[in-house]
């Protein structure tokens, strides 16, 4: 590999830049210019080291980013993921990535133009959310270039090494759960249960109790429900586009036992359920998977409004009064209820469940998961009355 300076003579102005000239490692002989002779030396040391792991690759070799995330789309449809979850990988690359990355060879990717992505993407309106979720995609799309040979480099995945100490802070600026706010509190809860009635009370009951979510309780199967034993095994479920497919990871497929009222209710519901090819608990009225948005719209906010389970809005009824909106926008506030139940439940007079055994009811790939959600809902140890018997058994021994 060799550093030398070209010059020549363009409308009798003298100019000159620096080439650096080596051999890749398949043996063909490549040439790059530069202007500036420091720029020249660091491509020269990089592309030194590249050639000598067997991974370089020429400028000339690689793709845009809009190519690439086509590329990455292709993988990720023929790897069987679920179409939901394609679709949303696919406007992340339409709307957020292409928009401001489309042109950029993959080579040209630094730790700093994803850290200037980032920034344009807040400067136009996305949240920290999306820029998080969007960010990961483009990881996975510089994942995908590398495996087949287009770039050397994923800058997303060497940012997040650097940024531990970020993240960690990040998660401290998470809100927490509340009660009353997400969580519903043990008042709201007996009214919803009084409250809820027809064709979705079943699912409204199962949902409280067992802390499935939503996509789980639409793909549950009477075949996975056996109320003899008083017990549902989830091993499917049912995502946006009515596809039954596998849980959401390994941990998703679990046992979660049924409370006598959800049994029983079951029990009566199993004689008026719609019959279908599937064999679901909580069908539409022909069999098939139910739509989430009926669930909500026709089951879940009617019974938070029967159950005085809401809010005010700006609107008025024909006699002038405010009209209520759901408190609650979707069942998962149910879902986090069930795991603050199973947390407390020795303060309720139940059994207290280890953590994790609320990890494995929860479907939570691992305890960290169960911790970094609701942690803060596990009763505190009186700190002071521990510190005082440790003092009064220390005293105790010196006594003797």
């Amino acid at each position: 590999m060799s550093i030398r300076k070209r010059t020549w003579t363009t409308n009798g102005v003298e100019k000159s830049a620096w080439v650096v000239d080596y051999t890749d490692q398949n043996g063909k002989r490549r040439l790059k210019t530069f202007r500036l002779k420091k720029e020249a030396d660091a491509f020269a040391l990089n592309s030194g080291v590249e050639v000598r792991d067997g991974v370089h690759v020429p400028d000339r070799e690689t793709v845009a980013v809009a190519e690439a995330g086509k590329q990455w789309l292709k993988a990720c449809v023929a790897a069987g993921l679920e179409a939901t979850t394609v679709a949303q990988y696919r406007q992340h690359v339409d709307l957020h990535i292409v928009p401001f990355l489309g042109p950029t060879k993959l080579n040209k990717v630094t730790v700093p133009i994803v850290r200037a992505f980032q920034d344009e993407l807040r400067e136009n309106g996305r949240s920290a959310a999306m820029v998080k979720r969007v960010t990961v995609s483009l990881g996975s799309i510089l994942g995908n270039a590398q495996e087949r040979g287009l770039t050397v480099r994923n800058a997303v995945h060497e940012m997040k090494s650097r940024r531990k100490g970020h993240t960690a802070a990040e998660k401290r600026q998470k809100a927490k759960l509340r009660y009353g706010v997400d969580i519903p509190t043990m008042d709201e809860i007996r009214a919803i249960v009084s409250a809820a009635d027809g064709r979705y009370r079943p699912l409204i009951l199962t949902a409280i109790f067992t802390g499935l979510r939503a996509s789980e309780l639409r793909g549950l199967t009477w075949a996975d429900v056996d109320l003899g034993k008083a017990v549902l095994h989830v091993r499917q479920r049912a995502d946006a586009h009515n596809v039954i497919g596998m849980p959401k990871s390994d941990a998703g497929q679990r046992s979660v036992p049924l409370s006598p009222l959800v049994v029983n209710t079951l029990r009566e519901w199993k004689l008026a359920c719609p019959k279908g090819e599937l064999g679901l608990v909580f069908p539409n009225g022909e069999g098939n998977v139910e739509w989430h948005a009926n669930i909500i719209k026709r089951g879940f906010h009617p019974a938070l409004i029967a159950a005085g389970v809401s809010v005010p809005t700006d609107k008025l009824d024909d006699e002038g009064q405010p009209i209520p909106a759901p408190k609650y926008s979707g069942l998962h506030a149910l879902r986090h209820w069930y795991a603050s139940w199973c947390i407390n439940r020795k303060a309720d007079g139940g059994l207290e469940l280890p953590p994790k055994s609320v990890q494995q009811r929860m479907g939570h790939s691992s305890i960290q998961v169960t911790f970094d959600t609701y942690g803060h809902l596990f009763p505190a140890t009186d700190e002071a009355a521990a510190l005082a018997a440790a003092e009064q058994a220390l005293f105790a021994v010196d006594a003797t």
